[in-house]
């Protein structure tokens, strides 16, 4: 529920806007190559409002109220210069900021005046660095993470390559990302043990810490089929291995009595997809997306989404797009008091049970060539807005203003 990324650091705009003004002249040594110095080549500043409503809180088992917003926000700069090989380094830093507020997570205790997770911040930094050849389009990079909320901290660690082939036609990705997490164990308040505490920051009991490790990587092909059709294929296995459950959310059995949530603790996934982009004209562009879903837990789904931007002048764009998913839900999922007393595992979170959704909104998207207001370092503002809605009953909107600065 905690999915939204972006960002608002309007505070450091006019600083980086007016070193992005100057440019460094190219300096030549007796060697014949050209060193340049350390320029600002991007920046993105990004901010989302999403809100939820609906009435399967895991949290309390399967049923109550799923009350949910979430205000995020990531700040993207980029910079760039070349080596003495001739090879550009580009180094990317993101900052992410994100603050919740979920009404089913004041139920883990709701006698606490402020239960643990019911409102919270998460900052996430990370770092990339990319060396990539301009006359080749082959490149590699290294990327560093780090995030931090109430109840887990993640370190995160990866590698990315890009291959091109002569002609330009077909590009090779592969990126592998390592992501080591550490849980803070929070128990409802009626399940916890003598002794062990609430979670909160002012409480001095102790409560269990537990890792959660994932892995993941991605292989992608890219291919330009015709002038008007491009092809792209991605596999993207991963996986998860450690505490996989999430303990403050209540399970209820048929026998009358409650656990926390159980699920074992491992998960292979393998997400396989396929894009086509197709160009109809100056002004139409058909944007098709298909991705199938697997798991080691028994959940199966299929997504397929479409986009259509369509060019109003020169530089302005609005792009409608809808998505459609029909997913087979886990093996472990029962709703609330269904649970069998003998079940190994257990949830009654409806994220992981049999469902289909649908999101439908639209973009709008400004890129002037004199620059967004008149300003010409503004180079685009994108307005992007979605409606959400699930056969479980789950409503969602989410509104996201994109501003990029070159």
């Amino acid at each position: 529920m905690r999915k939204i990324y972006l960002c608002v650091a309007a505070l450091y705009l006019g600083i980086v806007a007016s070193h992005a003004q100057t440019k460094a002249l190219p300096i030549k040594d007796s060697s014949n190559y050209e060193t340049r110095k350390l320029k600002i080549e991007e920046i993105n500043i990004i901010s989302a409002y999403y809100h939820q409503n609906g009435n399967n809180s895991a949290v309390t088992g399967g049923i109550g109220t799923e009350n949910l917003t979430d205000f995020a926000n990531t700040f993207d700069l980029q910079l760039s210069k070349y080596g003495a090989s001739g090879k550009k380094h580009t180094f990317t830093f993101e900052l992410g900021v994100d603050h919740y507020t979920s009404a089913s997570s004041d139920k883990i205790d709701p006698n606490s005046i402020s239960s643990a997770s019911r409102q919270d911040t998460r900052v996430y930094p990370s770092l990339n660095w990319t060396v990539s050849n301009d006359k080749t389009g082959n490149a590699f990079g290294l990327t560093g993470s780090y995030s931090h909320e109430f109840d887990y901290q993640s370190f995160g660690g990866g590698i990315n390559l890009i291959r091109v082939s002569k002609d330009k036609n077909t590009q090779f990705d592969f990126k592998g990302m390592v992501f080591l997490d550490t849980w803070k164990v929070i128990l409802p308040v009626e399940l916890r043990p003598p002794g062990y505490g609430s979670g909160s920051n002012k409480d001095d009991r102790p409560v269990d810490h537990s890792p959660r490790n994932s892995f993941s990587t991605s292989f992608s092909l890219s291919q330009v089929l015709t002038t008007r059709l491009q092809a792209l294929l991605i596999i993207e296995p991963s996986y998860q291995h450690g505490l996989l459950a999430t303990k403050y959310q209540r399970d209820y059995f048929t026998d009358g009595s409650e656990r926390v949530e159980d699920l074992p603790g491992s998960r292979y996934k393998l997400p396989i997809a396929v894009r086509f982009n197709y160009f109809l004209d100056d002004h139409f562009v058909i944007r098709t997306f298909y991705r199938y879903y697997m798991d080691n837990w028994g959940i199966r789904a299929h997504t397929a989404e479409v986009e259509i931007p369509v060019k109003l002048t020169s530089f302005v764009s609005v792009s409608p797009y809808y998505r459609y998913n029909n997913q087979q839900g886990t093996r472990y999922f029962a709703t609330y008091g269904q649970h069998k007393p003998t079940d190994t595992y257990y949830t009654s979170d409806y994220d992981l049970s049999t469902l289909h959704s649908n999101f439908v909104g639209a973009n709008i998207r400004l890129s002037p060539p004199t620059g967004v207001f008149g300003w010409q370092h503004f180079n685009s503002l994108e307005i992007r807005a979605g409606h959400y809605m699930r056969s479980t009953g789950l409503n969602s909107n989410i509104i996201t203003l994109a501003m990029k600065f070159k």
